[in-house]
């Protein structure tokens, strides 16, 4: 039986129990095994007293997810512990909830514009790679895709919330800001500015504006599906939360797929437990690094923690044309896509293990001698990555008609000023998760 759309959830009948924090109250997701009886979802929902919200097919995983509201004052884990218990489901959890948050200070006027170029050594490692014709996938909020550093960028603009394509003005700063840190044109530095970007929306826009905002388990699940449909090569995930079965399953069938995914390490303090997607083992967790190689406080820490990026006080594209500061967790891990992208430029057949092995290998280390659970391997390197898996570089051309990256040609001033009311750069607020399996980028802040 087709499952019935339901409208918003109403009051339940009875009162509700407490439910853990990170969950949509009153809802599941089911996976029923292969091969059962026609009629089963509907007989199990009369059992267990659930009504019928959407189901949804996926193809990385060939599996259909039915999501459904609890009909009484239950919890979710009741609910699912009852559901795991019958033989003729294969899985059951919450649907998990991820915000947006953040908030801080403005950021110094400027400082450090543009540190990247040198700390990843971008000028010498775009003379063998740019990342053309790789696809890198960024799972974040909205994208302004009319902004002058990202025209002709994206071939993909998606709302994986409204299974519907997004508007190219517009977007978010916190999306935008991620999408020209992985792959912006002109004379906004990005390690992969020939990539080929695919923007997916799993999350509403806000930040620290709007602390409600928030995607869950399902968007995620569809943005993951969507990018791996798109063909992209990397996959960026500027967002933090728990654990989650279906996630890790997801992610697992697209690094079988080849598909390399990038993962912000949250900006939970150095005492939190570790977050996902970034402690998954399919993916590529990274770190926040300054101008001058000291962590970002705010950083998580924690043995899943793989290499650090520059992350603090980057300039950064906003939307509405503009440009400005944000520091995070969730600005570093796109350049790491980004690297990965030029990688897999020279080598298309990296593995997941073969492209970690080069980055580990070509990074700086930091800190302690060695790997450490703060920085990781260290701060990952472009050129070096490169020249470990055997890239070679053309010779630097005088008459090269574009200045060098993070040259003084953008005037930026303007449309930073036109951004904050009191004429300073403004750092825009970044999103960050609540330590709870769901969507929500990661707990990023403005750079102080």
């Amino acid at each position: 039986m087709p499952a019935r759309v339901l409208p918003p959830s109403p009051a339940p009948v009875l009162a509700a129990q407490a439910e853990e924090p990170g969950i949509v109250p009153g809802e599941v997701l089911i996976e029923l095994k292969p091969g059962g009886p026609s009629g089963a979802l509907a007989q199990l929902a009369r059992q267990q007293r659930l009504d019928a919200i959407e189901s949804e097919t996926f193809r990385l995983v060939p599996l259909t997810l039915h999501r459904y509201r609890i009909r009484d004052g239950r919890t979710v884990a009741a609910v699912v512990r009852a559901l795991q218990a019958d033989p003729q489901v294969a899985s059951a959890q919450g649907n998990h909830v991820y915000s947006l948050v953040g908030g801080g200070a403005p950021a110094l006027p400027f400082a450090s514009a543009q540190y990247v170029v040198a700390k990843l050594h971008l000028d010498e490692a775009h003379r063998a790679a740019t990342g053309r014709g790789v696809a890198i996938a960024v799972i974040d909020s909205g994208v302004d895709a009319t902004h002058p550093a990202l025209a002709g960028a994206l071939t993909e603009n998606w709302d994986a919330i409204a299974k519907a394509a997004l508007p190219s003005a517009g977007g978010d700063a916190h999306g935008t800001a991620v999408a020209g840190i992985a792959g912006a044109r002109a004379q906004l530095a990005s390690a992969a500015p020939e990539a080929r970007l695919v923007a997916i929306r799993a999350f509403t826009g806000g930040g620290a504006q709007k602390p409600g905002s928030q995607g869950t388990t399902i968007h995620v699940l569809r943005a993951i599906d969507r990018a791996a449909a798109a063909e992209a090569r990397v996959v960026n995930m500027s967002f933090a939360g728990p654990a989650d079965a279906k996630l890790s399953e997801f992610l697992a069938a697209g690094t079988a797929k080849g598909i390399v995914y990038v993962a912000a390490a949250g900006n939970a303090g150095p005492n939190a437990l570790p977050l996902y997607p970034a402690a998954d083992p399919n993916v590529i967790a990274v770190t926040a690094t300054d101008a001058e190689d000291k962590l970002f406080p705010a950083a998580n820490r924690g043995p899943h923690v793989f290499v650090a990026a520059p992350g603090v006080e980057v300039f950064v594209a906003t939307p509405g044309g503009g440009y400005g500061f944000l520091s995070g967790t969730s600005m570093a891990a796109p350049q790491v896509a980004g690297i990965a992208a030029m990688m897999l430029q020279i080598r298309p057949d990296l593995t997941l293990a073969t492209l970690r092995d080069a980055l580990r290998k070509s990074a700086h280390d930091l800190g302690p001698a060695g790997i450490d659970p703060d920085f990781g391997a260290g701060t990952a390197d472009a050129r070096d990555a490169l020249q470990t898996i055997g890239a070679s570089f053309a010779p630097a051309m005088i008459s090269d008609a574009r200045p060098p990256l993070g040259a003084a040609k953008i005037d930026a001033t303007e449309p930073a000023k036109r951004n904050s009311p009191n004429g300073a750069s403004q750092a825009l607020p970044e999103t960050s998760v609540v330590p709870t399996l769901s969507a929500t980028t990661t707990d990023d802040a403005p750079a102080k």
